[in-house]
């Protein structure tokens, strides 16, 4: 294989050519991440990650993207999005690129990572390597731990496959009896030596990498599936095992509750989740050479060719993810980067004076989230507080921001968490962390009828000397401190009083009855936020026509909401200079004569996940910066609860400003979009200096005690492009 800087040429019909399509952008966003697990200059095991992640996203993607592509074919719809493909065609050029892009995959992970780990100290061992000490020891562990765990199930081929629950891996089995041989639950109908097929569910709580001793290595590893399969007919008394494959199935999660007719919404998210495990399936993972049981499980599943996708093991990669983070191989990870305490919070005064001296913006993950959980938690326990507001959309499995707002309202203030259950693949927890919240005696409202919110917001309320103050923490990503170590965000903390006002409406409105709030600072989707960003963008063109210039930067995942898009090509036709760095889902098009000479898009992939919405107006040299919760897609915009905030701190929108100049000149890890659809990776050439953009905010970071230049500039300088060549 060979490594490319150009791939992934979007195909377009001659209907719409304004628009690339969102589900083959949002592959081509994997893509770009696989290119980082095909670069040999990144560590082995960060390579590993990386397509560990990909194989997560795909699996997501069929289960929602896909799954409703599928049901749009149900519903006989010819059209899908503003591009203009058909869903049929869109289904093949799915099928036809991901597939390209699992086999990319798996080459990489046999021929390129495993050697590399191998050569690390980390083997992995498949049985054709085991030697006799190997098998024993794996004879041994699947006696004594597997065993008694795993549960054989008989099944017919004119049956439905039982128990072939969504995304859990399962081996299949082809038995041959032995002669003169009795056995329990004969079909009456099935000859005596009639072969039969057998499933056989594995277990997610049994681990899926195993360790096995050896001397030739420090680490040798094996996968649990091979140890079943290599001793199966301890399984199966009386039969021998002919043929037998390793398989899971993706099926459909896109469902949501009636929440016109169901009135225990709860319970109703409960009945969604049993139902996700058996819907239809919408892809087909197997691993093995039986012709046979792959006939059985495409016609019993009723999958069509082109969502069988037959690879080599492991299967679900994801599952192996925890292979990247084993312990003593540092040297093959990247150097790890020191988190920096925000040097506006100091451990000898509180966090409420602390932001009370003037707005404060946490970098994450180069700076703690710490004074986030900080605040909560002294909250909880001042007796001034009296009360503490909070969205929680994603939450970690032990999160201490939970445990702290229970705390709260222990210690008798009024607490109130509006906790969204349709987030998507995260219901169950919340559901767990809304119980458990609702018994310490916090008022738990659960999202808002037809709309997710996705808002990301704090208020604390405090009684102080000179009366009632309210403390806001307004951000680009979730309450989740385990994110917050591997995303890149942004918060906000301030004691503003209209945006603190503001946002006290916010909550009253999401929890009671309220007439849409008229917000100053703030913008609240669906209602006025699309409406703002789309009179920014009509107030620099207006500008461009009138005085010539305008600039637009804006970071985002995802863009994907045409009218927007027509918006900045306007813009674009006025002049404007738009920079658009955009980690995901693309959809404008960018470098056309005539519509969108002006735009250039970018995406970074690079260490962090980049995930902070800004957003940056010129406005003839009175620049303004917003951070939001939303991306401009229409879901963003038109379905669910997000929130527009402006940066109103001189040092701090200076500060956010050199963050977007260093997106926007990456070298390193930046990805420039073509008019054609195809991504090509930036390299520095000659003299040029490299640039890393997360190098660069955590260098920031590192040095922020030493704070922003006040004499930086409020307003981006144009800059020259940075050089772009293959590699």
């Amino acid at each position: 294989m060979t490594q490319t800087t150009q791939y992934g040429r979007q195909p377009r019909p001659e209907t719409d050519k304004r628009y690339f399509n969102r589900e083959l952008s949002w592959i081509e966003f994997n893509g770009r991440v696989l290119e980082m697990g095909l670069d040999e200059n990144i560590p082995v095991l960060e390579r590993l990650r990386y397509l560990c992640i990909v194989a997560n996203n795909f699996d997501e993607f069929f289960m929602v993207r896909v799954a409703g592509l599928k049901r749009q074919i149900h519903k006989q719809a010819g059209v899908s999005g503003p591009d203009g493909i058909k869903v049929r065609e869109q289904l093949r050029e799915i099928s036809r690129r991901v597939h390209e892009l699992v086999r990319i995959t798996y080459e990489c992970l046999h021929e390129r990572i495993f050697p590399a780990m191998a050569k690390a100290g980390i083997v992995v061992r498949r049985p054709e390597d085991w030697d006799s000490e190997h098998r024993s020891f794996v004879a041994q562990l699947f006696r004594e731990q597997f065993l008694p765990v795993l549960t054989p199930v008989r099944c017919r081929s004119d049956e439905p496959i039982p128990y072939a629950g969504n995304m859990r891996l399962s081996a299949a089995f082809l038995l041959k009896p032995r002669r003169d041989t009795e056995f329990i639950g004969t079909d009456g109908d099935e000859a005596a030596g009639a072969e039969r097929i057998a499933l056989v569910q594995i277990p997610p709580a049994l681990p899926r990498v195993i360790f096995i001793p050896d001397k030739r290595s420090s680490t040798t590893v094996s996968f649990i599936e091979d140890a079943i399969i290599q001793h199966a007919e301890a399984l199966f008394p009386g039969f021998t095992v002919s043929e037998h494959l390793v398989f899971r199935v993706t099926r459909d999660a896109d469902f949501s509750v009636d929440e016109e007719r169901d009135e225990d919404f709860v319970q109703a998210m409960e009945q969604v989740l049993e139902h996700r495990q058996f819907s239809n399936p919408v892809r087909l993972s197997i691993s093995g050479r039986s012709e046979r049981l792959r006939a059985l499980l495409t016609a019993a599943l009723d999958v069509h060719e082109e969502e069988v996708y037959e690879i080599s093991q492991p299967l679900d990669l994801k599952a192996i993810m925890d292979l990247a983070d084993i312990e003593g191989f540092d040297d093959y990870r990247f150097e790890p980067w020191p988190v920096s305490e925000s040097p506006a919070f100091d451990a000898d005064e509180s966090s409420f004076e602390s932001v009370r001296r003037g707005d404060v913006l946490l970098s994450h993950p180069y700076e703690s989230f710490s004074p986030v959980v900080r605040m909560v938690r002294e909250a909880a326990d001042d007796e001034k507080v009296l009360a503490i507001k909070m969205t929680l959309y994603r939450t970690s499995g032990s999160s201490p921001i939970v445990k702290a707002l229970a705390h709260a309202a222990e210690q008798g203030k009024q607490v109130t968490a509006l906790v969204e259950l349709k987030a998507r693949f995260d219901e169950g927890q919340n559901i767990e962390w809304a119980e458990r919240l609702e018994r310490a005696g916090v008022i738990v409202v659960y999202g808002v009828a037809r709309l997710k919110v996705h808002a990301k917001a704090m208020l604390i309320v405090r009684r102080e000397t000179e009366g009632i103050r309210r403390y806001v923490h307004l951000g680009t990503g979730n309450y989740n401190e385990k994110t917050a170590t591997l995303y890149g965000d942004l918060g906000l903390f301030t004691c503003n009083d209209e945006i603190a006002y503001e946002v006290g409406q916010f909550f009253n409105a999401l929890t009671g009855y309220s007439a849409i709030p008229t917000f100053t600072r703030l913008q609240m989707a669906p209602f006025t936020l699309k409406q703002r960003i789309l009179q920014l963008i009509q107030r620099e063109t207006i500008r461009a026509r009138s005085e010539g210039g305008g600039r637009i930067v804006a970071k985002m995942n995802s863009l994907a909401d045409t009218e927007v898009i027509d918006a900045l090509y306007n813009a674009s036709r006025a002049g404007v200079e738009i920079e658009l760095n955009i980690r995901g889902i693309c959809m404008l098009v960018p470098g056309v004569k005539g519509m969108s000479e002006s735009i250039r898009v970018v995406s970074i992939v690079d260490r962090y996940l980049e995930h902070a919405r800004i957003f940056y107006f010129n406005n003839g040299g009175n620049a303004e910066v917003y951070l939001s919760s939303a991306d401009w897609m229409v879901r963003n915009l038109d379905r669910r609860v997000e929130l527009l905030f402006p940066v109103e701190d001189a040092a701090l929108r200076a500060r956010i400003l050199r963050m977007l100049e260093f997106h926007m000149s990456d070298n390193t890890h930046a990805f420039e979009l073509r008019s054609d659809g195809s991504y090509t990776r930036r390299q520095p050439s000659g003299s040029d200096e490299r640039i890393n953009a997360q190098t660069e905010l955590h260098r920031m970071a590192r040095n922020a005690r030493s704070s922003v230049d006040a004499a930086s500039p409020s307003v981006l300088p144009v800059r020259r492009k940075p050089p772009v060549r293959s590699r």
